[in-house]
């Protein structure tokens, strides 16, 4: 009996389809997808927008400008909570929605630090190096507070961090007797603004040296192992000698130093801070980009990376709809329905129901021929 030669085009397509699909199930295929569409949005709408040029700043130094600068350093600060928003996320299947007021009480400190308690300082008081240190010092102790409320007395993440979302404005404008301290000295703000004879934003260099750092992290120690294998089950990992509850508070601590980071960022810009206004809202943005990388939020596995390219992409929005002069107040219900549907096309279920219905009109074909 012969034995029937396969069409070589059938087997191509076949392989064709099968990659297409690997692709669309790539958990960044999400928001590679929505970087791709805005590219192609504006490509469409105004090339010029891409363009980047060299342009004086208030102190007569020439540095780059463009929208895509702009997405890359107004993202900086997104970008480095999503990171920690993502282990939080991972570790206790829930979300810190306090980090912008945790945000404004690091920026506080640091402040405080550097003013010596004076309304206005034309020269720091302290070193910045160690102002920074005592900021993330003062941030890890609110995130181990966080942290001990979820892991040890078993509270709902979100419910738990509810308490510093509401009291952690207060605290910030407590620290400076309700002042709103001013730094002139020009060397705080490079952090927030640009090294001299540098051109690229200060923020830009900032988040690369974290993003490297936890990716040596990741790569070089069991953190991202034991993170997943708590959000996964944390009874079989207690089975296995790990602490469950020890890890939690780690994650929790580890988003506290990222939250120092992006809140002393935040204040380097203007050298000054408004405690109500201070990252307000960035914590959806945040729990969004971890939704937007193809992150569950119930925990367990994760990718960083995702994380990450969905924060650039949510910056990446909200620049676009500032270019076509979305009024501020706006802003937010635009970015709320374009997120939503990506977030709603990343779910599992609506995956698998768009590949069976894939799949139908190829069983008819079958059942025709």
């Amino acid at each position: 009996m012969m034995t029937p030669v396969k069409d070589p085009k059938v087997k191509t397509k076949q392989a064709g389809e099968s990659g297409l699909k690997r692709l669309t199930r790539h958990q960044m295929f999400i928001p590679l997808a929505a970087l791709a569409l805005l590219v192609l949005f504006n490509l469409i709408a105004d090339p010029s927008f891409f363009a980047v040029s060299i342009k004086e700043n208030s102190l007569g130094n020439p540095v780059l400008s463009g929208n895509i600068i702009s997405v890359l350093d107004n993202a900086s600060e997104l970008v480095i909570l999503a990171i920690g928003m993502t282990l939080v996320t991972a570790s206790s299947g829930g979300q810190d929605i306090s980090v912008g007021a945790t945000m404004a009480i690091a920026g506080s400190v640091i402040l405080r630090m550097v003013c010596g308690g004076q309304i206005t300082a034309d020269t720091m008081q302290m070193p910045l190096l160690l102002a920074v240190l005592i900021g993330i010092l003062v941030s890890m102790v609110f995130g181990a507070f966080n942290g001990a409320l979820v892991a040890y007395f078993k509270i709902q993440p979100m419910v738990a961090t509810l308490i510093m979302y509401t009291a952690g404005r207060s605290i910030a404008a407590w620290i400076n007797n309700n002042q709103l301290p001013i730094i002139n000295d020009q060397v705080f703000k490079y952090a927030g603004t640009f090294l001299p004879g540098v051109p690229v934003p200060t923020p830009i260099f900032i988040t690369a040296l974290v993003i490297l750092a936890f990716w040596l992290i990741l790569k070089f120690t069991t953190l991202g192992l034991y993170t997943q294998s708590v959000g996964i089950n944390a009874n079989s990992s207690r089975l296995n000698g790990l602490d469950p509850k020890l890890i939690k508070l780690l994650t929790y601590v580890i988003l506290g130093v990222c939250v120092a980071v992006a809140g002393f960022i935040r204040v380097s810009r203007s050298g000054s801070i408004n405690y109500s206004r201070m990252a307000e809202n960035i914590e959806m943005d945040a729990i969004l980009a971890v939704a937007l990388g193809g992150n569950v939020l119930s925990g367990g596995r994760f990718n960083i990376y995702g994380s990450i390219l969905g924060a650039y992409v949510i910056q990446f929005l909200t620049t676009t709809l500032y270019k076509y002069d979305v009024p501020s107040t706006a802003l937010p219900a635009y970015k709320a329905v374009v997120v939503i549907l990506l977030v709603v096309l990343s779910a599992p279920v609506v995956r698998e129901k768009l590949a069976s219905l894939k799949k139908a009109p190829a069983k008819t074909a079958k059942e025709v021929s």
